[in-house]
């Protein structure tokens, strides 16, 4: 596994009467307030929360810098709790301590929580996104860059359109299903798979998939390979099994270590970043917050697929891994600021 950062900043919140135990991670203020999602699942210990929130910190500095929007990077992590809880008690309680932090961060969905989730949080704050009736679910926003993504992917690797490629998606939920949309509208043959089976069906259902079983998902072969479930799946005991030409998943930190990255290279697997290709959703979280018009962001969610290629392009061009030019490009409009 990574070494966890050390970010600029991280708060540890708990709250007895509603069960809250949360990590906000603040990473970097250098292009504005640090702007990331709050995660919501179990956890061991609060060690395991607290190195959750700091990579996830780490991916959205780099993740907002190449998005071109005016927000740091941050995150939240809350561990849900193993007993009964009162989940809308929980979110307003997390929305009271974000709002000590005086804007300093400002945070959204993210991984197990929903538009209701936000709308308690902002009963205690109003460093919020995604509101119902307000900025609303980014699902479909990630899923909508992630397609964009995959075109560029697919255009510079296998140099074609996406008709007729294979593309393996491994989970299906809001992000998932409506990717798996896109691309069967753009005549890509889909196999999808979800921990939730009827999830799966479902949408094998909808878009002319056809469903397998998530412990195989990620060793079919195919085309293209996208994780779009939790991160952490490719490890050095996946890597043997790959058969894929490219990898692009909208899932955060897919990488177990960094030295996935160059095995899969050596391998003559293309993998695009994940803070590159899934920064749809918080493109619109963080512009839709700040008042922008739904034409005016989602033109900025279209041009996903413009940095992509220009990444892909450089890291040809250099003989360098695309995860490698990712990270220095947004470190340098860091540097830049």
């Amino acid at each position: 596994m990574t070494a966890v950062p050390t970010p600029l900043e991280l708060h540890r919140f708990k709250d007895a009467a509603t069960g809250l135990d949360a990590v906000v991670a603040i990473d970097d203020l250098t292009l504005g307030p640090a702007f990331g999602g709050c995660r919501f699942r179990p956890y061991p210990d609060g060690a395991a929360v607290e190195a959750d929130a700091c990579r996830l910190a780490e991916g959205m500095t780099l993740k907002n810098a190449l998005a071109g929007i005016p927000f740091g990077g941050g995150k939240a992590v809350l561990r849900r709790p193993p007993e009964a809880f009162d989940r809308s008690a929980l979110f307003a309680a997390f929305g009271r301590h974000v709002d000590t932090l005086g804007g300093r961060y400002v945070t959204a969905m993210d991984a197990g929580t929903q538009t209701e989730d936000m709308d308690a949080i902002a009963t205690g704050t109003r460093f919020v996104s995604g509101c119902s009736g307000q900025e609303g679910d980014p699902s479909p926003h990630t899923a909508r860059g992630m397609a964009h993504g995959i075109r560029a992917a697919v255009h510079a690797e296998l140099a074609r359109g996406l008709d007729g490629v294979r593309i393996a998606i491994q989970g299906v939920g809001h992000v998932g299903a409506a990717l798996a949309e896109l691309l069967a509208a753009d005549g890509a043959e889909l196999l999808v798979a979800d921990v939730d089976a009827r999830q799966a069906q479902a949408v094998a259902a909808a878009t002319g998939a056809r469903a397998i079983h998530p412990g195989e998902i990620l060793a079919t072969p195919c085309d293209v390979l996208a994780p779009c479930a939790f991160g952490g799946v490719l490890d050095d005991a996946i890597l043997p099994s790959l058969q894929c030409r490219i990898i692009a998943g909208a899932a955060n930190n897919q990488l177990a270590h960094p030295g996935v990255a160059t095995a899969l290279a050596a391998r003559g697997i293309l993998y695009v970043p994940d803070f590159v290709i899934n920064s749809g959703g918080v493109i619109h979280a963080a512009l839709a917050w700040k008042g922008l018009d739904a034409a005016s962001i989602a033109s900025r969610v279209d041009r996903i697929g413009d940095t992509v290629a220009e990444i892909l392009h450089r890291a040809k061009a250099t003989n360098a891994l695309a995860e490698d030019t990712a990270v220095a490009l947004a470190r340098s409009r860091l540097a830049a600021a």
